[in-house]
């Protein structure tokens, strides 16, 4: 019994791993001109004495915050610190203006605090479809930020705001997240190969 029962299980396993190494293979046939535009829309600002904004919720969140940290420590080389800030990650500004304005609004407010013009916002959406990350994208647009959309499925309303798109073509959000890193690690390696 238990060598069925693991049989089973190493089944669901390799079934994991061919469907992320499926997905990836058709990501990277699709967004490599996206990365490469989203890289140089990155290190443009960086270049000019700007940051990256980055923000998303759940999976995408950390993957904000991992992106921020990539760029703030080092991907693989060392090199100066570059400024990123993931709006994810100070739970006292979160909560407060989710309580305050809504969640709908927590990206937001943060765009307005910290962002200007020549900046860039990436919002992360598997759905491409969150409010918050749609409405934030808007005002990052408004305020003269470049926008970027990493997002899953056809992309949704985010895709369509956003002035680079990467979309992952796929309805499965842990194969969205997994091609959503490799992606975000392109990018890095990208800006870093320019330094």
């Amino acid at each position: 019994m238990a060598q069925a029962a693991g049989a089973g299980e190493a089944a669901v396993v390799q079934a994991i791993f061919g469907e992320t190494v499926a997905v990836h293979q058709r990501a990277r046939d699709a967004v490599v001109p996206r990365i490469i535009e989203a890289a140089a829309a990155i290190r443009t600002a960086l270049g000019a004495g700007g940051k990256l904004l980055t923000f998303g919720n759940g999976g995408s969140a950390a993957d904000a915050q991992h992106m921020a940290t990539e760029l703030v420590g080092r991907f693989v080389r060392e090199r100066a610190a570059l400024a990123a800030i993931a709006l994810t990650a100070d739970s006292t500004i979160v909560t407060s203006v989710c309580n305050d304005y809504g969640y709908e609004r927590v990206f937001v407010r943060q765009i307005e605090a910290l962002g200007r013009a020549g900046d860039v916002a990436l919002g992360i959406s598997t759905s491409g479809s969150s409010p918050n990350v749609l409405q934030a994208l808007e005002a990052a647009n408004r305020l003269g930020l470049r926008t970027i959309a990493l997002t899953g499925q056809d992309g949704g309303a985010i895709g369509m705001v956003a002035a680079v798109h990467i979309n992952v073509a796929a309805a499965s959000t842990p194969r969205v997240q997994e091609v959503h890193r490799t992606v975000i690690h392109a990018i890095c390696e990208l800006i870093e190969r320019s330094l």
